[in-house]
């Protein structure tokens, strides 16, 4: 069934007909398709466009056809041009004459965009819940080691000492910044395109506000023409996907490099692990490196939208029917790599020695030594070149700042006392940074109150 026969003589070309159909990506939908019919008639009926007893039969017989597809007795078959034309077929075989009255004062350009609006709206919900439970199991991580000690980079070089608590709570914050995209954009997408018509609305007495009740939206969208050529909500949610699988991917990075036999700062669990085909003392991150890899798929989804979108004028036209293959693949691949990252960041096995270790073997207490000099009356500049003075003189000798004797830093800078070892011994390079965002226990321990405040009330 066709739902455009009537102006033509001939049959569709069948390669045409392939090329033109959506049925086999927009049957995902096919929920979200029978949600809308049922509130279009139902606000029909109410309109006195539809009689009550025409609306109950209608209704009965989209509720039947949504059954029979989700126990399987009804098949999606290809011979329909899309998922509209295929509910609107089954529907008038079962219920006749009151089938075909379905789609009146409505178009299949802003029954598209309701459909559309409706899944995407309830994926959105979806992948916004588990942003929340992956910040949870990163929350649990912060409560848990807020006394490990490690080392943190910049430049993929050891800079500073933090603790594993502070470094996950960086990733606390980006998943929560994602979260906050995601329900900014289901804000602004929240409103209803039925009754839009194909372009212009409909001489029909519809109230649309009361069909946007019925399906939860905050209201009608305000320009028939924008309604059903809007495409915003998906190239927004695009990059609010790439942000996140962005934030996987380095979050990837770094496991996939503290797996290493260098590092070994953690363990993957085997479970989150494969092996080699040939090398049998190999256990692989692959896990890591496929999240990593599909960051570019997500990527594509948001170029292309863009592409497709940039030369189109107004109102309606048939390359966004591109939109859908593209947001179908991106949602499911970053649900996907959400939910297979979570489980590999909740068996993971942190090594907290060799973390401790690392920080202590490379200078990451420098900038303390530093301070521990201008606290002691010398200008920070030449504090500075002091302590690289000592940075040299260590390497030198193969040794780290706390192994020098107190002669040897005297011979240096006199100002140097007994107490220089303390100043720089790794628990207190972390507890003396106490401001904001710092990772010293205190402000560490407001930030955890934070975020638990903030999951609990969210």
């Amino acid at each position: 069934m066709k739902l455009w026969g009537g102006r033509f003589t001939k049959e569709t070309n069948q390669l045409v007909h392939n090329f033109n159909a959506s049925l086999s990506f927009d049957q995902k939908f096919f929920q979200e398709d029978i949600d809308g019919s049922i509130a279009h008639v139902t606000m029909l009926a109410k309109q006195g466009i539809l009689t009550d007893e025409e609306r109950d039969t209608i209704i009965q017989g989209l509720e039947g056809i949504c059954q029979d597809i989700k126990s399987g007795a009804l098949e999606i078959t290809e011979e329909h041009e899309d998922i509209h034309s295929f509910v609107e077929a089954n529907l008038i075989e079962r219920v006749g004459d009151a089938g075909k009255k379905l789609h009146t004062g409505r178009s299949r350009n802003d029954q598209v965009a309701l459909d559309m609006k409706l899944y995407t709206r309830r994926e959105v919900q979806e992948m916004d819940r588990l942003l929340k439970e992956l910040l949870e199991s990163l929350l649990c991580i912060m409560k848990e080691h807020t006394d490990t000690i490690m080392p943190g980079f910049t430049h993929l070089q050891k800079a500073q000492p933090i603790t594993l608590a502070h470094h996950m709570g960086a990733y606390f914050e980006m998943f929560r910044r994602d979260r906050s995209r995601l329900q900014d954009i289901f804000k602004r997408m929240n409103y209803c395109p039925l009754g839009s018509g194909a372009l212009a609305g409909t001489t029909y007495p519809l109230d649309r506000d009361y069909t946007a009740s019925l399906l939860d939206f905050y209201g009608p969208t305000l320009n028939s023409m924008d309604s059903v050529s809007d495409r915003d909500y998906l190239i927004e949610l695009s990059s609010a996907m790439s942000i996140i699988m962005m934030h996987l991917s380095r979050f990837c990075e770094e496991i996939i490099i503290w797996n290493t036999n260098e590092y070994q700062f953690i363990e993957i669990d085997d479970s989150y692990s494969t092996g080699s085909s040939i090398m049998p003392q190999k256990k692989n991150p692959d896990i890591a490196e496929l999240v990593r890899g599909k960051t570019g798929r997500v990527y594509g989804s948001l170029i292309s939208l863009l592409t497709t979108m940039k030369g189109l004028s107004l109102a309606y036209n048939k390359d966004m029917q591109e939109d859908k293959e593209f947001i179908f693949d991106a949602i499911d691949t970053t649900k996907g790599c959400i939910v297979l990252f979570r489980g590999m960041l909740d068996t993971l096995t942190f090594k907290k020695d060799n973390m401790r270790a690392s920080a202590e073997g490379g200078f990451t207490n420098a900038t303390d030594a530093a301070d521990y000099l201008v606290n002691h009356g010398v200008p920070f500049r030449d504090a500075h070149g002091i302590i690289g003075q000592l940075v040299l003189y260590c390497i030198d000798k193969n040794i780290s700042l706390k192994d020098m004797s107190l002669e040897e830093y005297k011979a240096i800078s006199p100002v140097f006392e007994e107490d220089i070892y303390d100043a720089i011994s790794m628990e207190t390079c972390v507890a003396k940074r106490n401001t904001v965002g710092a990772p010293g226990p205190e402000a560490m321990g407001q930030v955890i109150e934070i975020c638990e405040k903030y999951l609990r009330e969210d």
